[in-house]
């Protein structure tokens, strides 16, 4: 489906009202058409701003961002469990049932063994792209090498229609080879006992073939910007930390898989305790419980009711266990739903309980995300629209003053127009030593610009990664670790504090602008916009909670493998430098916001008086040009009503709500 088609559907069901169970894709799709709108929008007001030729190159930039960003948009999902608890065949039902068989290898035993991420990008034709497991042992993240293409093996799968192919491209995810003990332990993937006796020499270690697994797919929710990511068991989240501290916590929500038949397993709560609870900390919002195969209570043999009430005590009790809502936790049989959907079975899929499943998550995650778009995104931008917007007020407010200034030359003699024109020109060489003078201030404001941003900058984060270093003595234990995590955080945390001082003065020093300005020339009072670091201290609040949450886990604690660690600190630089980069990038932007419409205001001021004094000049030249100077300013104020409707209108669209 092509995003016209997207926004055409997302159209017709705003007239139906809100999604239910069956039309999860339906609300994906108003989702998808309005981060379409609303990246048209800012295309539109950008398109504005060129014409207007008031371009800035670091906006232009911050702009163009915003508005990739939101084409780019997507939702990701990440389900998380032990294996054989069904993930897999969850996957199969919710995706591939029009095919009539089971795409992805679902069986007894392990059939992921790599970080497996489902998503379309159509930029790509159909296929399967390998991170081979040998890039463990390099010091490069799988994010970073998801910008190497050149690292990943592809295997393309020429007909996406066609079910054999589909079929066995997926058995890849599920590859191991054999390997010696000393090039598991390489590779992490492999700790010498408590006891510390070693193996034989020619022992062997079954390790996956794959780190990492990419399937771009033209499934119609991956095509509406839905990514999901499959995870393997417990082992694979110890020993890869990125998945850790970097991909769940990015997915919007977790499913935690378990097994009825199996119930709360020791490794099941582990994975709980240490993996999902550590990816979301104090928030459960996105946070959802399967419990699967619950096909295994359909007794023939006993009513409906007593079945209920068996699967609602195991319900209750797996809630106790996690300590969690029993409103999180979804009773389905996967096996069922797929059976049901490949067969068209309409009250066997009711039955299986995943439409209850996929409602929830269009109910609670779409909206969710709609706001956290709206907070980084809408905000920012909706900001310069209103900038735009008081600017266009300030100078149709100038055109009007002109022409009152005009219409009242009539019948005044060439004496009077003369006082006019002198008068005009010592107003307009007062301004002008008044910009001189604002050059200097101009100046003093970049410098402090630039002594704000010092502190985000990637030097002074690799100065506090040396110091990390230093602290942990190069001792890859947990205590050295529980060190260097103190040292870190303590370090990112002046930081910010810091930025935000800075950025409180800088803010007052331009707000004491504006109000002479006002009093002086009666330039509109724009109120500056606020540096918020919040969202960016909040992240680095839950990267510190998600470390200590790994370094507390038996992973860390038992095997003291300094491979894990040293990988485990190489994730949290890659992480902390991605944030210090976009909070960076805020500032910037919120330092242009702040100046910006001031420096536009004091040219567009000497601009007024120019054109003010040219009027004046041909007036005092020959009076009958009066007539046809009002109705050229007529003509401007037109055009500038024209614009502020423009610019409303657009900032209307950015704001409003997902249909």
């Amino acid at each position: 489906m092509d995003r016209a088609s997207i926004k055409a559907q997302g159209n017709a069901d705003h007239t139906r009202g809100k999604p239910t169970g069956a039309n999860f894709a339906q609300a994906l799709g108003r989702y998808r058409a309005w981060c379409d709108d609303v990246a048209a929008a800012i295309a539109e007001y950008q398109g504005w701003v060129e014409q207007q030729g008031e371009t800035d190159r670091e906006q232009d930039l911050r702009v163009y961002e915003l508005a990739e960003s939101l084409k780019s948009e997507r939702l990701q999902i990440a389900l998380v469990a032990e294996f054989s608890r069904g993930k897999t065949e969850l996957l199969n039902a919710i995706f591939f049932s029009n095919f009539k068989q089971r795409l992805l290898p679902s069986a007894a035993g392990r059939t992921t063994m790599c970080p497996t991420e489902l998503r379309f990008d159509e930029t790509v034709p159909a296929c399967l792209r390998l991170l081979p497991i040998e890039t463990r042992k390099t010091a490069t993240t799988i994010a970073e090498y998801k910008a190497t293409p050149v690292h990943w093996t592809t295997v393309h799968i020429v007909r996406p229609d066609s079910a054999e192919e589909v079929k066995q491209a997926f058995l890849e995810v599920g590859r191991t080879k054999k390997v010696s003990v000393w090039e598991a332990q390489e590779l992490g993937l492999y700790a010498i006992p408590p006891d510390g006796k070693r193996p034989p020499p020619d022992t062997t270690v079954e390790v996956p073939v794959w780190r990492h697994a990419i399937i771009n797919f033209p499934h119609p929710l991956l095509r509406q910007g839905l990514v999901v990511l499959d995870t393997p068991g417990l082992n694979a989240l110890g020993a890869e930390p990125e998945l850790t501290l970097r991909m769940l916590p990015d997915a919007h929500a977790l499913i935690f898989v378990l097994a009825a038949d199996a119930g709360v397993t020791r490794s099941d709560l582990e994975v709980w305790n240490n993996h999902v609870i550590g990816a979301r900390g104090v928030n459960t919002a996105g946070r959802f419980v399967v419990l699967n195969k619950v096909d295994i209570l359909w007794d023939e043999l006993q009513d409906a009711k007593r079945i209920n009430e068996t699967l609602a005590k195991q319900v209750h009790e797996t809630a106790q266990t996690l300590v969690t809502d029993p409103h999180n936790i979804f009773a389905v049989s996967a096996q069922k739903a797929l059976t049901g959907r490949a067969k068209g079975d309409a009250a066997l899929v009711e039955r299986s309980g995943i439409s209850k499943l996929e409602q929830r998550i269009a109910e609670d995650i779409i909206p969710a995300k709609h706001e956290l778009v709206r907070s980084k995104v809408i905000y920012e931008i909706s900001g310069r629209m209103r900038d735009s917007c008081a600017i266009l007020q300030a100078r149709t407010a100038s055109v009007e003053k002109q022409l009152g200034d005009l219409k009242q030359l009539g019948g005044k003699n060439l004496d009077a127009i003369h006082k006019m024109v002198t008068r005009m020109r010592e107003e307009k060489q007062k301004y002008d030593r008044e910009l001189k003078g604002f050059e200097t201030t101009r100046l003093a404001l970049s410098a402090q610009a630039k002594a704000l941003l010092a502190p985000l900058s990637l030097k002074s984060l690799d100065e506090l990664i040396q110091e990390t270093r230093t602290d942990m003595q190069e001792s890859w234990t947990t205590h050295g670790l529980k060190q260097g995590i103190s040292t870190f955080f303590a370090g990112t945390r002046l930081r910010m504090e810091d930025v935000g001082r800075r950025a409180e003065v800088l803010k007052r020093e331009v707000e004491a602008i504006y109000e002479r300005l006002h009093a002086e020339y009666g330039f509109t009072r724009l109120q500056p916009p606020q540096l918020s670091l919040l969202p960016y201290i909040l992240e680095f609040k839950r990267l510190e909670e998600k470390a200590e949450a790994f370094r507390n886990s038996p992973v860390t604690v038992m095997t003291e493998q300094s491979f894990v660690i040293k990988r485990f600190f190489i994730t949290l630089v890659a992480q902390a430098r991605y944030l210090f980069s976009e909070c960076d990038k805020t500032a910037k932007a919120w330092f242009q916001a702040l100046v910006n419409p001031l420096f536009i205001q004091l040219r567009d001021h000497r601009a007024a008086i120019e054109n003010q004094l040219e009027n004046l000049r041909k007036i005092h030249k020959n009076l009958d040009t009066l007539g046809s100077q009002v109705a050229d300013l007529e003509a401007i104020k037109q055009e500038l009503t024209g614009e502020l409707r423009l610019i409303e209108g657009l900032i209307e669209r950015v704001q409003r709500p997902v249909g």
